[in-house]
């Protein structure tokens, strides 16, 4: 599929499709007329990329994780070092004290609400 059709299908723009390629997380094929041409697994890789990205991670760490990920044609997956698996285990907790602060803040939020809501 072309860059346009990957992008309406994933919600990605083409620009950050480009970029993906860029750091190594993404690959086409090219046309004999220059175009980028992808797989459609693609599409699943981009959203994953995406999922990463919002979780927080950069554009590196995706790329030495991903090699690691099992893509959803159930293809072989190489083994996280034991450094990267170390790493991983820092993001995790990351986002787990993220995910508590978030909590915090929903908490702290539903008092004033209910404190509206009684007095108003």
């Amino acid at each position: 599929m072309r860059i346009g059709e990957l992008a309406r299908r994933t919600g990605v723009s083409e620009r950050s499709l480009r970029y993906y390629e860029q750091q190594g997380l993404l690959t086409a094929n090219r046309t004999d007329g220059g175009h980028r041409d992808y797989p459609d697994r693609a599409v699943d890789r981009v959203i994953r990329i995406q999922e990463l990205f919002a979780a927080g991670l950069h554009s590196r760490k995706i790329a030495q994780l991903l090699p690691c990920m099992r893509d959803a044609d159930g293809g072989p997956s190489e083994i996280a070092t034991p450094r990267l698996a170390a790493e991983l285990v820092a993001e995790r907790d990351r986002i787990d004290r993220m995910i508590a602060d978030l909590v915090n803040s929903r908490d702290v939020l539903d008092q004033v609400i209910t404190a509206a809501d009684l007095d108003g």
